[in-house]
């Protein structure tokens, strides 16, 4: 067995330590302890609130978007959709057109993002699951509805399929004048439709979107044969990511084409960033709960300073004797890591199981906080506490090894 190693297990274990040494290495072993379960805990729920966002937009979100690098719109003609529905691993293709337009319903109005989709549209997303009144149908019987957020039919207090008040869509008339007109009735496109159903997805969509034919919203902004998106479903058994660069290949660098994570590369990059400085707080606060290592193992050393001085005299190298103190400090370490991490994920565990902890709020989608433990986290916690057990522990070590053996024996 390793000398350093058997020395340093004897100095943990031993209950020859002065008390203050002792109540200082278990205070150091607390620490680390609390320090890698919060560390392992704020991971994880930083892991299920990045699950959550995908979770709450793939109900909506397409597999892949198509959009163009430069402007609002691009044009499509029958060429563009008859090669990207024959594209390997393309199993439907949407046509879209979305913009921003003022809703009227009675005396109440409120500027709504209108989303004019094709009748597959209900195939590509899973919107429909999410229906809580109406249906979900843009297309009944020949007549146009259109499918509202929660929170727009709240804020406009909107009745389904109230035929003596539909609901007045406007938009600004591109007249292609400089100058705008003094008849505020010329100034804007105006249709009337039924509201068909209800939607609850989560509160941003809510609050701003409606659904709509892509015919009536073609006919309200004037779009023509302009569309601001292209929304492609992947087939099973094909990748997302193959195809995705299999489309970019055919359509060119005119147009971009955006992944699930990408649709909202802001929001979850905001959440990765928020995520690694909270990694580096609490590694901070780790490092200083492990400041009580370097005491503990300082007050080792002048308590130990004839057994050191035995050992060299017995011809034990002051490499040894650095490694014995080092060895000290990492197994303190080891012991609260371990104790730490089994308490982190088992706490874990039960908001995942039994959902403990509440999200607090009547309105959220999830009753509990998310978790999701990950294997990255546990390794970068490990490498942490690694580098803060050799950062507190080499100055004790190296004192040690510096010992005068006549002065100390």
């Amino acid at each position: 067995m390793n000398v350093s190693l058997l020395i340093a297990r004897r100095y943990f274990s031993s209950k020859k330590k002065r008390n203050i040494i002792s109540i200082i290495s278990n205070i150091s072993m607390i620490g680390v302890a609390v320090g890698t379960m919060a560390l392992i805990i704020v991971l994880s729920v930083f892991n299920g609130l990045e699950d959550l966002v995908r979770t709450l937009y793939g109900k909506s979100d397409p597999d892949l978007l198509i959009t163009a690098v430069e402007g609002k719109s691009f044009p499509v003609n029958n060429i563009l959709l008859n090669q990207l529905r024959t594209a390997p691993g393309v199993s439907l293709v949407t046509e879209v057109i979305e913009d921003n337009a003022l809703l009227q319903y009675h005396d109440r109005q409120m500027v709504v993002k209108m989303k004019g989709v094709t009748g597959n549209y209900f195939a590509q997303t899973n919107v429909d699951s999410s229906i809580v009144e109406g249906d979900h149908r843009l297309r009944r019987g020949g007549e146009a509805y259109a499918l509202i957020g929660a929170g727009v039919q709240h804020e406009l207090s909107i009745a389904l399929d109230n035929r003596f008040s539909p609901l007045r869509l406007l938009y600004p008339r591109n007249t292609g004048k400089r100058m705008l007109s003094m008849n505020p009735e010329n100034a804007f496109s105006e249709q009337s439709i039924l509201a068909g159903g209800v939607f609850l997805i989560e509160q941003q969509i809510d609050n701003s979107y409606v659904f709509v034919p892509l015919d009536f919203a073609q006919e309200l902004l004037q779009y023509g044969d302009r569309r601001t998106a292209l929304e492609v479903r992947v087939a099973e058994g094909y990748p997302v990511a193959a195809t995705q660069v299999d489309i970019q290949r055919l359509i060119g660098p005119k147009f971009r084409v955006l992944n699930s994570d990408e649709q909202h590369v802001s929001l979850l990059k905001a959440i990765k960033v928020e995520k690694m400085f909270v990694f580096i707080t609490f590694a901070f606060i780790l490092l200083i709960a492990s400041l009580n290592i370097f005491f503990s193992l300082s007050m080792l050393v002048i308590d130990k300073r004839k057994d050191i001085a035995i050992l060299m005299a017995m011809g034990a190298t002051n490499r040894t004797v650095r490694n014995v103190f080092l060895l000290e400090g990492a197994i303190v370490a080891l012991v609260g890591a371990v104790v730490g991490l089994v308490l982190g994920m088992t706490i874990c565990w039960l908001q995942q199981t039994f959902g403990l902890v509440s999200m607090g709020m009547a309105t959220s989608v999830v009753d509990s906080y998310p978790v999701k433990m990950q294997s990255s986290d546990i390794i970068l916690t490990s490498i942490a506490i690694i580098v803060i057990t050799i950062s507190v522990s080499i100055r004790p070590a190296l004192n040690a090894s510096r010992l005068d053996v006549r002065e100390n024996l």
